[in-house]
Parts: C-alpha cells; structure tokens; sequence
C-alpha cells in the first residue's frame, strides 16, 4: 500500500495578504486564514488522517489544529517544517526589500536556492531540514494517510526535490495559494507521485492568475 500524504499550506496572514517578507515572523492567521483553514477542514473531514504534523509557527499550527479535527488529536510540531528565514528582509515588502538591498535582492532573485540574504537561510538550508522529516512522516506512517501542514517556500522546495525539479526555480515555477491542498503518494520513501497540486477549490471556484507575489521573472516582458 502506499503511503498518502496531503501537503498543505498554512491559510491567510495580514503579512501574506500584503505581499511582506514573513519566513521567520511568527504571525497568526487572518480572519480569511481562518475561514480558509475551516473550509478546508471540511473537506477533509471523511479523512481517516492518522496523525497532522505542523511547523511550530503560529500560522501554520493553528491552520493545522483547524484540521486536525478529521483525526481528532492535537498536531504534532515539528521545527524542521517551518518557514524559510529571510534574515533582515522581514517584515519588509518586497519594494522596500529592492530600495535598501538592491545587490543583496538581485543575487536573491538570480538563485535563491544558494543565497541569502544577510542573516537569512538559503533554500538549500531549508530543504536539508525539511526533507528527513518528510521522510520520517512516510516511515512511521506505511501505508496510512497523514497531514502537513507548512509554508509557501518549504513546500516548493519539498516538491521540487521530490519531483526532480531544478531547485533553484522554485520560487519561478511553483506557487502555493494559502491552505492549499497538494497530494503525494509515496510507494516508498523515495518514490513519489503528485496526484493534486496547489488545490483551493474548497473556498475559491476559480485558481489564482499568476502575478506580482511570484517572482520577478514572471513579470519580464
């Protein structure tokens, strides 16, 4: 049998709605967040999910306590699913990240995979803690169904791993809309199939269009 994972972003933070650098900032989740997470929560409520683990930061615990009531028992946090650490960048926009940091921005923006701005993480930092969790989840949990539930940039680069994408566009070409919903089978701890990616269908009719939030490069003429 295998292994069922639903990878879920964290719902709707002040911060996220307002385009800010929030990795690190240890926000809570908005109203929206929350009727996200509900709306969610519904969805999975005929789950016979055996355990929610969750990244310890207020906005993605308590999305994940929301959804937790399909199993009906607390998460379970782990550190190494929290959210990347952008250093000196938080809780600036990132127009005001441009303005003060142009050099440090634009190394950032060429391969945020290897840099970082200054007192931050790397993605690849950020892969190397999240992915043995993962896997951890996948082994102690054969051939069940399990919930994460995580952030924006930890999610893109757990899937982009997974599915041998070159980690250094992850930002380019993956998105994640808050409490999304991807799915992931995994025969074994290695192998893994995307069965739904970046699902909001439980509180929008319509996906996103791409826009600002990604990466400058979608914005290039």
């Amino acid at each position: 049998m295998s292994t069922r994972v639903l990878l879920i972003r964290h719902g709707a933070t002040v911060l996220s709605a307002e385009d800010r650098f929030a990795g690190s900032t240890d926000v809570e989740l908005s109203d929206e967040g929350r009727r996200q997470a509900q709306c969610l929560a519904e969805r999975l409520a005929d789950q016979e999910l055996a355990a929610v683990y969750a990244s310890p930061l207020r906005r993605a615990y308590e999305t994940a306590t929301i959804v937790s009531t399909a199993c009906r028992s607390a998460p379970i946090a782990d550190p190494g699913l929290r959210e990347i650490d952008h250093g000196r960048w938080e809780g600036l926009t990132r127009a005001e990240v441009e303005a003060r940091f142009p050099e440090e921005y634009g190394a950032w923006e060429e391969d945020p995979y290897t840099f970082a701005p200054q007192g931050g993480e790397p993605g690849l930092e950020v892969m190397a803690r999240a992915l043995p969790v993962v896997r951890r989840i996948v082994l102690q949990h054969a051939g069940q169904t399990v919930a994460i539930v995580s952030h924006k940039a930890t999610i893109r680069l757990v899937l982009s791993s997974l599915l041998g994408i070159d980690a250094r566009g992850y930002r380019d070409r993956l998105d994640q809309a808050p409490a999304c919903l991807n799915i992931l089978e995994f025969k074994d701890v290695v192998r893994a199939r995307l069965m739904l990616y970046n699902d909001v269908s439980h509180y929008a009719a319509n996906p996103g269009r791409p826009g600002a939030k990604l990466s400058k490069w979608w914005d290039r003429p």
